[in-house]
């Protein structure tokens, strides 16, 4: 196996220059921590930005901190302080992220960020492409870097590539309105494995993928003609035993080993004992609701009286892309909003709100974990928020109580937490008097849940978790790989075809020899296609049958002209050499009135989709309508057609967005092995895309070349990625 390569905008370490000398210290952050397990000795990579501009650093240092990063396992992407602006502070903090947050007003859709952001995925791409080997397996993280995979794979189709995405993915509603969504989802599907933290979020991104590329989904799997990609979700954790062991320790620190604000904090403590610490700690960010937030501890404290001078609310803001103009009026709120409710409510003695915009070291974040009673966390959107799994880590006594918002993704795993809409203010009114007033022993109950699942889902099982479910669909992949009919095989095929005595060639039409269409009679026949099988027809001692569902007034205006031999409506009907279809299997077709009003009341219900009638078979297409509503209503036909058809020997083909309704017993496998009986042919062929063909796979003989077009599973022996292909191959039958 090769090595790992990581790749993140920013580097797990930051650049120090003193007197010219470089100083890589290594980061302490949720990532860098999290990966330490996978980003380990000397069969690992990580690249991204080292923090510097090209502009900051001097020329002569290249080589310097190319060896700093290097003794730490990292390589560099170098960028332009007009690349930042662009591609972080342009299009990834001003378009994706306000975005995939749902703050569709804060969104800028600027063509040149855009272009920008394109540039430098191809910078990031290009870097790992100099490290890359066919062997290794790469892991690209986060929104900044969305293009990355499918740059990557275009030019290493055979590594591994997996992709994980830090912050939600919005519903198709919301991010449909991207100008640049198709390039974004085609761009991610160059992973192997996407991750996504919650369900939700997958769910998000595998309706998108539907409704936009109209690729097909079968559970969380997405079919490319050549590539089958996973997507999962995989709730990212904290280092637990980083947080519960500060924590201990913090417990046993003497008087004079404690920090000046735990100081403070323990002399608030005692001079009020009955008074409650709520903490909010956040990035400054509009997602994080920290307006909402004070908003909502004023309406606390108007509701409540009685709680003034018995509560107060630590807000600890770090400081988060201050030059952003959002983010500039958001610290402006807030310090307003601050100062207007400590002037309304504070006493002599008491001030309702203690107000930090900085950051804090470690050690100092522990002292606020452990002296606050209340954890009041209310993002109006969140990816995940780790804050609230450190909080519980750090309750070495059990207490505590953590207040969460529902839309943070975290709240799908902490349901033992008081769960809150952050935009209803009498609920968090309520939480705040539950918390108050909740017994010891309830929170210890609740909290005890909490804590052995976060100690036992850490960050490390997450990335081993990510890491293990990447190799598993490398060797997923491998074995379809194995079954892609390649030059090697393809080359024996053809010498097995051209040495043979007597041929029998089966090609099934739509999906196969041609594409599909919104229109099915538009998918008719190019000048090429015909071509093709004239001269394969042409050829001595060469039987070929285009079989297909196709009813038999299509295939007359289309082939009989060409004399080919077609079998129509899944083996009902036979036309050989030309001659007018006759049918091959005596059936009833009586039953179709019965049916057709059902299918009718579908068609009234589901726009897009109609109704194409055969001889002695029916089929309701749904190409045309919303991919999730198709399947939804093709899945409840299904049920009502199963009921209605017990007693009638019929059956449902379920099809590449069609379901037909056809006599049971007759099918592609009956009629194929029809034209072979009698017959002493030493080569069969047959090739198909979709289930309707899978009969003729399993009924035609072992030593028969069967190939399915497209990666799914299947009884043939080999596959092709797509029609292209198809048409390739069958060119190798004419000499």
């Amino acid at each position: 196996m090769g090595k790992t390569i990581i790749i993140s905008n920013r580097l797990p370490v930051q650049l120090q220059i003193d007197n010219d000398e470089i100083t890589a210290i290594p980061s302490v952050g949720g990532l860098a921590t999290g990966m330490k397990s996978v980003h380990s000795g000397s069969d690992s990579l990580w690249i991204g930005w080292s923090g510097l501009t090209e502009e900051e650093i001097p020329k002569e240092l290249d080589p310097k901190i190319d060896k700093a990063l290097k003794d730490n396992g990292c390589s560099k992407v170098s960028l332009t302080s007009e690349e930042i602006d662009g591609f972080y502070y342009g299009f990834s903090n001003r378009t994706i992220w306000p975005l995939f947050h749902y703050f569709l007003e804060y969104a800028e859709f600027e063509t040149d960020s855009w272009n920008t952001y394109k540039a430098v995925n191809q910078k990031f791409a290009n870097a790992i492409l100099e490290k890359a080997d066919d062997d290794d397996v790469i892991w690209v993280h986060d929104y900044q870097l969305m293009l990355v995979p499918e740059m990557v794979k275009e030019k290493r189709p055979n590594t591994s590539i997996g992709f994980f995405l830090h912050i939600p993915f919005p519903s198709y509603e919301i991010f449909r309105t991207l100008p640049w969504r198709k390039e974004i989802l085609r761009g991610l599907l160059g992973s192997d494995l996407i991750g996504f933290h919650t369900y939700d979020y997958e769910r998000h991104f595998l309706s998108s993928v539907r409704r936009l590329l109209g690729l097909e989904v079968s559970f969380n799997e997405i079919h490319l003609e050549e590539r089958v990609i996973k997507v999962d979700s995989f709730p990212m954790g904290i280092d637990y035993k980083k947080f519960s062991d500060a924590a201990s320790k913090h417990e046993k620190n003497t008087a004079d080993k404690q920090s000046e604000l735990q100081r403070r904090l323990n002399i608030h403590k005692e001079s009020t004992p009955d008074a409650k610490l709520i903490l909010s700690i956040d990035r400054l960010d509009y997602s994080k609701g920290i307006a909402k937030r004070l908003n909502a501890f004023e309406y606390f404290l108007n509701k409540h009286p009685e709680y003034k001078e018995k509560v107060r609310l630590i807000i600890l803001a770090v400081p988060s892309r201050s030059n952003v103009p959002q983010y500039q009026l958001l610290k402006k709120e807030i310090d307003e909003l601050v100062g207007r409710i400590n002037g309304e409510f504070a006493t002599v003695s008491w001030t309702p709100i203690w107000y930090f915009y900085r950051s804090m070291p470690f050690e100092n974040l522990i002292d606020l974990y452990t002296s606050s009673d209340i954890a009041l966390l209310t993002p109006i959107r969140d990816g995940m928020n780790l804050v609230a799994k450190e909080y519980i880590a750090t309750r070495t006594d059990k207490t505590g109580v953590l207040i969460l918002s529902e839309m943070a993704g975290s709240a799908n795993e902490m349901n033992e937490s008081l769960l809150i809409n952050p935009n209803n203010f009498d609920q968090i009114s309520d939480a705040l008097i539950q918390a108050i007033h909740m017994p010891k022993e309830e929170q210890i109950a609740r909290n005890s849940i909490l804590q052995k699942r976060l100690e036992r889902y850490n960050v490390e099982k997450w990335a081993n978790d990510f890491m293990k479910s990447l190799l598993e669909q490398r060797e997923t992949t491998q074995k379809f790989i194995s079954k892609l009919l390649s030059k090697k095989t393809l080359d024996k095929v053809i010498d097995q075809y051209h040495s043979s005595k007597r041929r029998l060639l089966f090609f099934d039409y739509d999906g196969t020899l041609s594409g599909f269409h919104v229109d099915p009679q538009k998918a008719g026949p190019d000048e090429d296609l015909y071509d093709l099988l004239d001269n394969i027809n042409a050829q001595d001692n060469t039987d070929v049958y285009l079989i297909s569902g196709r009813d038999t007034d299509t295939f007359k205006r289309w082939f009989l002209h060409k004399k080919y031999n077609m079998i129509a409506e899944h083996g009902v009907w036979l036309s050989k050499e030309g001659e007018d279809f006759t049918l091959l299997e005596k059936i009833k077709n009586d039953w179709m009135s019965k049916i057709r009003p059902v299918l009718e009341s579908f068609v009234d219900r589901t726009p897009g989709s109609f109704i194409e009638e055969k001889n002695y078979s029916l089929a309701w297409h749904y190409r045309n309508t919303d991919p999730d509503f198709g399947k939804k209503r093709a899945t409840e036909l299904t049920t009502v057609l199963t009921s209605l058809i017990a007693n009638d020997d019929l059956t449902v083909l379920s099809g590449n967005k069609v379901l037909e309704i056809k006599n049971s017993g007759v099918n592609k496998g009956r009629a194929a092995i029809k034209m072979l009986t009698g017959n002493d042919y030493d080569f069969v062929f047959a090739i198909g895309d979709d289930w309707t063909d899978e009969y003729m796979f399993e009924e035609l003989p072992d030593d028969a070349v069967t190939v399915k077009v497209g990666m799914q599973k299947t009884q043939a022996k080999y596959y092709v990625e797509n029609t292209k292909k198809v048409r390739d191959l069958l060119s190798r039958f004419i000499k």
